[in-house]
């Protein structure tokens, strides 16, 4: 064997070996920078992609609705039926719903800023000091007097005008950019089956015929996932809505209905989405009693512990095929690295992994083994 230092095969494998982990040593040493680098990328096909996702959610009930109502119509008219007839049924829930809970939200409001002063009575008497990071934190002193709210909140907006404007800016540009979304789901909706053929003909020109077919069906798996998941995520807010609404009936905490709704639809929004619920259920019950107030926000933080890491893990392991300590890991890990975003995405994730892993890279190792006996 030729030994000689200009052998190929004596120093390319080791140079392979030391240019990948340098690789990974930069990755990990550069990791938030490219953290932040890949989300600008992203953030430039925003639309496009809450428009794919918008989509590919409305599509399930185009298709319920293509297959029963519009089964007997002609093709064309068939689809342009289903598309239509889904997207005014999803736009009539979400009306529905700010019909129902905005001018209740209003009442509550006016009901709180007219009883502002007996709202401060009966805090006063009910909320002790408390110590926050070890900082005495008087709330009675704070809220002692509905013209010291007043006072402080006019010396608040004065102080953080620019925040506010910006935040106003953001919010503003957020709104058109779900618009941007929408309009765009609506034509992908429209376009679904010409997009469809015309990816399968750049994956039958790119991938052999037994690729072709092995990634037919790993998509085929994937998307089933992903409608399992959507479906036991609405499964899983019907059960925390239920069980908040069985435990405020229980204790006597009024405005069952209109909390626990409340809880179980921003249940669906991942990590911010409870916090956002436990805010709105405390303001409308502080307009009634602050103990009960308490005594509410403690049920929901005992209640999302125990979704988080007991509910969601057994109903998402059981229905889709995967270890409730998977799940459990997959959700800790997605949100630390990526927040809210992982969170949401941890649990198909790991469900897809899972499958890669069963259906393709044991079959693989097998065949290794095989082979080298």
């Amino acid at each position: 064997m030729n030994n000689s230092p200009l052998n190929p095969n004596r120093w390319l494998p080791q140079a392979i070996s030391l240019s990948m982990a340098v690789t990974v040593y930069v990755i990990l040493t550069h990791i938030n920078a490219l953290r932040a680098a890949f989300a600008t990328f992203l953030g430039f096909f925003t639309p496009v992609l809450l428009a794919g996702v918008i989509a590919y959610l409305v599509n399930p009930l185009a298709n319920l609705y293509r297959d029963t109502l519009f089964k007997n119509v002609r093709r064309h008219a068939r689809r342009i039926g289903s598309n239509t007839l889904a997207f005014l049924t999803v736009f009539a829930f979400l009306s529905a719903l700010l019909i129902v809970l905005v001018p209740q939200l209003i009442v509550g409001v006016t009901a709180f800023v007219d009883n502002l002063s007996a709202f401060a009575a009966n805090a006063s008497t009910t909320l002790p000091d408390i110590k926050l990071f070890g900082v005495d934190v008087n709330l009675v002193g704070i809220i002692a007097t509905p013209e010291e709210l007043v006072t402080a909140s006019a010396t608040f907006l004065r102080q953080n005008t620019d925040v506010i404007l910006q935040t106003s800016t953001i919010a503003g540009k957020g709104i058109i950019q779900w618009a941007i979304a929408i309009l765009l789901s609506i034509y992908l909706l429209f376009e679904k089956d010409r997009l469809k053929r015309g990816s399968l003909k750049v994956m039958n020109a790119l991938l052999a015929p037994d690729q072709f077919e092995r990634a037919i069906g790993f998509l085929g798996r994937c998307n089933s996932i992903l409608k399992r998941y959507v479906i036991f995520n609405l499964l899983d807010s019907l059960i925390i809505g239920s069980v908040n609404a069985l435990f405020m009936t229980m204790v006597g905490i009024p405005y069952v209905g209109l909390v626990s709704f409340v809880v179980a639809v921003t249940n669906l929004a991942p990590t911010f989405g409870p916090l956002i619920g436990a805010a709105i259920g405390a303001l409308i019950l502080s307009l009634v009693d602050m103990r009960l107030t308490l005594i509410f926000l403690a049920f929901t933080a005992v209640l999302q512990v125990l979704d988080g890491y007991v509910i969601k893990p057994r109903l998402f392991g059981s229905s889709l095929g995967v270890s409730s300590l998977l799940i459990l890991i997959g959700i800790v890990v997605g949100g630390r690295m990526f927040g809210s975003i992982g969170v949401l995405l941890a649990i198909p994730t790991v469900a897809i992994l899972d499958n890669l892993y069963r259906e393709n890279f044991l079959p693989w190792l097998e065949l290794r083994r095989q082979t080298q006996e």
